[in-house]
């Protein structure tokens, strides 16, 4: 983009994209409320808005944001110069019972939803999680080797990805003609069911004998998927190693995510030259000596890019610990869900203070909801999985409803493109923000008015500073 640009979006889009924009020399006749007897001069920044009682939902702004005038009003005050994480992207988990409803759309209903999402011209969606075999929103557990009870396969010679090749690989592929330049995390909810201690899809733990075995899967896993034209950017180890109740779902120690990696993944993956990032934990922020415990062995480091997290438990600020532990490694929010029965004022603003701006102010290079879609019904899923997860999109036949996690993401995703820095900006309790520059030099601010009244503030920028408002619960995203 240029100084600025505004994308238009197709006319299947809930979203208004008014063209009639005000020039930076225009003068509204009204005066200035902070500067009696003033006129507002507009500037060429355009703000996308999202309003708490819904009554505009990820909405461009038919005017331009007057350009700063003196006042008293809160400033965020933004600086360029000082750059932290680059960002890799905002997106959903592409959950197995996601790519069932959309690949059961008809084709062209299912291209217009696709390309929404995932083309620049839409919300931009950059970066996608799936699981390695089911997760908890697939009809009924699977991996990619399973086998009657009393058997093993230690050479993996029965290993097969044909259960993703029915839905969930036709619509990565779909996906990846919109956007061929979209990652792709691959998380695990289980291993086979005959690698672990209790022979079951839900908890128990991976069997020492078969750490071997386990890291060839991984290692199978992204060969296979290779061939069907998919890159797995990056892999977990493991998805909520201490949450052993769901189904399917695996208990993994510390020590032994440790060893598997410096003895067993990471030898594999040099071996078959996969430079497939690995990332650990992925779990919740109340517990980062998890993984603090990992990178400071020196044998396994090495092999590990960084650490995932969600946030059901714990303050997203413990990050920052973390980073400053370990500043050379990465971090990335992977997992968020919203529940079928709460507010979308509510999640809106808790969703965007906690995890637009709360995980990148402290060094995240993602921020994915979970998950992508689901039914009127919630569902699939499988038994003992979860039950009200609320889908970015509800799709019941062709029907697409869009709920709030779409629009929380899209606040960032159509603007802050892969490769854009997070740089400095000052925080206030009450207008929680965090800023962005691209590839192509804009600046990007996302705010969320964290209060119960309407707030009148400015944002000042090294070019053009504008004053604005949000009402109560607002989001905006500004763009230079």
């Amino acid at each position: 983009m240029n100084k600025f640009i505004v994308l238009f979006f197709t006319s299947t889009l809930l979203i208004n994209c008014s063209s009639d924009r005000t020039s930076s020399d225009d003068i509204d006749l009204d005066s200035d409320s902070n500067n009696p007897g003033s006129t507002l001069t507009y500037s060429n920044v355009a703000l996308y808005l999202t309003e708490a009682d819904q009554s505009e939902l990820f909405s461009l702004q038919p005017t331009n944001v007057p350009l700063f005038l003196e006042n008293i009003n809160f400033s965020i005050t933004v600086d360029p110069d000082v750059t932290y994480q680059e960002m890799d992207g905002f997106g959903f988990s592409l959950t197995g019972g996601s790519a069932l409803h959309l690949h059961n759309m008809a084709p062209t209903d299912r291209a217009t939803i696709l390309n929404e999402l995932f083309s620049e011209d839409g919300i931009g969606v950059s970066y996608l999680r799936v699981s390695i075999g089911a997760s908890d929103l697939d009809a009924e557990p699977f991996t990619y080797n399973d086998l009657p009870t009393g058997e093993t396969d230690e050479n993996l010679e029965q290993f097969s990805i044909a259960p993703d090749q029915e839905h969930l690989i036709p619509v990565l592929n779909e996906i990846l003609e919109i956007n061929p330049n979209i990652k792709i995390m691959g998380s695990p909810w289980s291993a086979p069911s005959w690698m672990k201690t209790n022979n079951n899809s839900i908890g128990g733990s991976l069997r020492p004998e078969y750490f071997e075995t386990y890291a060839n899967y991984f290692v199978k896993y992204i060969q296979a998927y290779l061939e069907e034209g998919i890159t797995i950017d990056a892999i977990t180890i493991q998805n909520e190693p201490y949450h052993d109740g769901n189904n399917p779902s695996m208990y993994m120690e510390s020590t032994d995510q440790a060893l598997f990696i410096k003895d067993f993944l990471g030898p594999a993956f040099e071996a078959a030259n996969i430079d497939t990032k690995i990332i650990i934990w992925d779990h919740n922020a109340d517990n980062t000596s998890y993984a603090t415990s990992i990178l400071d062995d020196a044998e396994a480091n090495p092999y590990i890019d960084g650490s995932a997290f969600h946030l059901y438990n714990g303050s997203i600020n413990n990050l920052t610990t973390l980073h400053n532990a370990h500043p050379d490694k990465n971090l990335y929010f992977t997992e968020q869900w919203v529940g079928a029965n709460s507010n979308f004022d509510e999640n809106l603003l808790w969703h965007t203070r906690e995890l637009i701006v709360g995980a990148t102010r402290n060094w995240c290079k993602t921020v994915l909801e979970w998950n992508l879609a689901s039914n009127s019904s919630l569902e699939p899923h499988t038994q003992g999985g979860c039950t009200e997860c609320l889908g970015a999109l509800t799709i019941d036949g062709n029907n697409v409803q869009r709920n709030v996690a779409y629009y929380i993401i899209a606040h960032a995703s159509k603007f802050v493109r892969p490769g854009s820095h997070r740089i400095a900006s000052n925080y206030s309790d009450e207008l929680p923000n965090v800023a962005f520059k691209t590839p192509d030099g804009n600046i990007v601010v996302i705010v969320v008015n964290n209060t119960e009244i309407d707030k009148s503030f400015n944002i000042k920028t090294p070019g053009e500073s504008v004053s604005t408002s949000l009402k109560a619960g607002a989001v905006g995203t500004y763009v230079w």
